[in-house]
C-alpha cells in the first residue's frame, strides 16, 4: 500500500470527507454555495472546480525546518478555498483573480507563466501567482504538455487570519497550485506537491524550509505530523487524549515577506553563517565549508563528535567552545572564513537584503537555539509514544513547549512584547505549555491545555488578554472568535469536483 505521502490529493464530490458533520459541515456547506454564487457573480460563469489548503499551528521545532531538521505540526481547521474556472477560447486571455473579502480588490494579471512577480509592488494576489508560475515549471520539469497557457477566472475565500503566524500564505499558495492542477485535469503525490509549493513560495521573496506546505498538503485529521526534509515525508503522532490545543492571536502582525531582511531571513542567513564558522572551527578548510555547508545539519556530526570527547551527545557544547557570545561583525567572519560575505551566501538577492539591513551577526546563539530545539521535537515524539500516564505525558510535552518558548524569546529573539505577555497570560490560567508559533515577531502563541477546562481557559484570556484590546478599538468584539480557538488536528489538502 502506497504511504499517504506518495498519493495524489484526494478529490472528493462531497464536503463531509474534510469538514465532518453537524455545525462544522453545516458550516462549510453554505461557504462553498455563498462562494459558488460570488463566483457567478462576479464571473458570469460556475466554478469549474475547488480546492482547499488549511492553515497549521506548530506544536513544536520552530526555526528549524530551513536548516534541515524535522518538526511537529498539525492542520488547523481554517483554510483556504480556492474556485476557478478555465476561460473559453473566445474569451481574453487573462488571469482575473477575486476575493470574497471586500477589503481586497479584484488583481488582474497576463497569462504569463514566465513573468516575474514584482516584489517591490507587494499585491495579494502575487501568491495565486507563485502557485500558477510553479504548476508551469513544474509541469514542464516532469515533461508533461499542458498546452498553450490559457485565462483564469479565480475567487478565493480564505478564513486563515492573515499576519497571524498560521501560515494563511502558505494555504493561499497551496490551495491555488492544487486548484490550477485540478482544472488541467493533473494531480502528482501529495510529497512532490509540498516540494513544489515550498518551491514556489519563493517567488515571493521568503526562504520557507518546507513544513508549512508539508503539513497543509499532507495533513489528516485526527493527527499531528512529524515532517522530515530531504526528501519530505511525513509521520502521523497521535497525541494523547484529554488534551486540546487553543490558539491566541497576540494582534501584534507579522508580516514575513515585509520584515523578512531584518527578521525571517536574517536569521537564515546567521544559521548559514554560524554553520561555515562552526565548520572551520572544527578542522575544515575555508574553502570546503563555503562550498559544502549550507545548513546547521550539516555540521551536527562534527559537532556531536567533540561533545562525545567530553562525554556528551550534545552538539551544543560545540557550539558554546568556539562561537563567542558577543555578535560578530562582517569582518570578523570574513576573516574567518577567508571570503567575502556576499560571494559566501551565492549573490542570493534576499539574502544580500539581509547583508545590507545587518550590522552585525549572532551566531552562538542561533545555532543553540536550532540544535537544541531540535532534540525537543524528537523528546515530544517520544513522550507522545510512552509507556506514561496521560497525566504524565501531558506535562512533559507542556515542558517542551515551554522551554522551545524560552529559546525562540532568548536565544533566536522571535518574540514580540504581545507575546510575552499573552503567553504568560496562559500559563497563568492553566495552559500545561504555551509558545510563540510560526515566524515569530507577532501573530500567534499555542497553549496545551486539558479538555476539561478550554471553556473557562478561553473565558479567561478573553477577559484577561483582549478585553482591553477591544476597549481600545484595536479588534471588534464580535470578532473575538476568530482570535482566540480550540483546535484538533484537521486534514489537509483536497480537491472538490460537485
Amino acid at each position: 500500500m502506497a504511504k499517504h505521502e506518495e498519493l495524489p490529493v484526494p478529490i472528493y464530490s462531497s464536503l463531509e470527507p474534510v469538514y465532518g458533520e453537524g455545525s462544522q459541515l453545516e458550516e462549510a456547506q453554505l461557504r462553498f454555495n455563498n462562494l459558488k454564487a460570488k463566483f457567478e457573480q462576479v464571473f458570469g460563469h460556475a466554478p469549474d472546480v475547488f480546492a482547499r489548503s488549511p492553515g497549521r499551528v506548530n506544536l513544536i521545532g520552530e526555526h528549524i525546518d530551513y536548516e534541515g531538521y524535522s518538526v511537529l505540526p498539525m492542520a488547523i481547521r481554517q483554510d483556504t478555498i480556492v474556485a476557478i474556472r478555465k476561460r473559453g477560447a473566445g474569451e481574453e486571455k487573462v488571469l482575473r483573480i477575486a476575493n470574497v473579502n471586500e477589503k481586497y480588490s479584484m488583481c488582474i494579471y497576463r497569462v504569463d507563466p514566465n513573468q516575474e512577480v514584482d516584489l517591490k509592488n507587494h499585491k495579494w494576489g502575487h501568491y495565486f501567482i507563485c502557485g500558477y508560475k510553479g504548476y508551469y515549471e513544474y509541469t514542464k520539469s516532469k515533461g508533461v504538455n499542458v498546452g498553450e497557457p490559457v485565462g483564469l477566472d479565480v475567487l478565493i475565500d480564505g478564513t486563515v487570519h492573515t499576519s497571524s503566524g498560521l501560515s494563511s500564505s502558505t494555504a493561499f499558495v497551496c490551495s491555488s497550485t492544487i486548484a490550477i492542477m485540478a482544472v488541467f485535469d493533473v494531480n502528482f503525490p501529495k510529497k512532490e506537491i509540498a516540494q513544489l509549493t515550498c518551491d514556489c513560495e519563493r517567488h515571493i521573496g521568503t526562504q520557507s524550509g518546507g513544513m508549512d506546505q508539508a503539513i497543509s498538503v499532507m495533513a489528516k485529521s485526527g493527527f499531528a505530523e512529524l515532517i522530515d526534509f530531504n526528501p519530505i515525508r511525513a509521520t502521523d503522532v497521535q497525541l494523547p487524549a484529554g488534551e486540546t490545543f487553543v490558539i491566541a492571536n497576540s494582534l501584534a502582525e507579522s508580516q514575513k515577506a515585509v520584515t523578512a531582511a531584518t527578521n525571517y531571513n536574517n536569521r537564515v542567513v546567521e544559521c548559514q553563517l554560524a554553520a561555515i564558522v562552526l565548520c572551520i572551527k572544527l578542522g575544515m578548510k575555508p574553502q570546503e565549508a563555503i562550498s559544502k555547508v549550507k545548513t546547521l545539519s550539516d555540521v551536527e556530526g562534527l559537532c556531536v563528535s567533540f561533545a562525545e570527547g567530553c562525554g556528551s551527545s550534545d552538539p551544543v557544547l560545540a557550539v558554546k567552545e568556539y562561537l563567542k557570545e558577543e555578535p560578530y561583525t562582517a569582518e570578523e567572519i570574513e576573516k574567518i572564513t577567508e571570503e567575502g560575505l556576499p560571494s559566501i551566501l551565492g549573490d542570493n538577492p534576499t539574502s544580500l537584503d539581509v547583508l545590507k539591513a545587518a550590522k552585525h551577526f549572532k551566531l552562538r546563539q542561533r545555532a543553540a537555539h536550532v540544535y537544541s530545539e531540535a532534540r525537543r521535537v524528537y523528546a515530544f515524539k517520544d513522550t507522545v509514544s510512552a509507556s506514561l500516564s496521560e497525566e504524565e505525558k501531558l506535562k512533559k510535552l507542556g515542558e517542551l513547549m515551554n522551554d522551545s518558548h524560552h529559546s525562540c524569546s532568548v536565544l533566536y529573539e522571535c518574540s514580540c512584547p504581545e507575546l510575552e505577555e499573552l503567553v504568560k497570560v496562559c500559563r497563568n490560567n492553566g495552559a500545561l505549555g504555551a509558545r510563540l508559533t510560526g515566524a515569530g515577531w507577532g501573530g500567534c502563541a499555542v497553549a496545551l491545555v486539558k479538555e476539561s477546562i478550554v471553556p473557562q481557559f478561553i473565558l479567561n484570556l478573553k477577559e484577561q488578554f483582549y478585553h482591553s484590546r477591544i476597549d481600545k478599538g484595536v479588534i471588534n468584539k464580535n470578532d473575538i472568535g476568530l482570535y482566540v480557538f480550540a483546535s484538533k488536528p484537521s486534514s489537509g489538502a483536497a480537491i472538490f469536483k460537485f
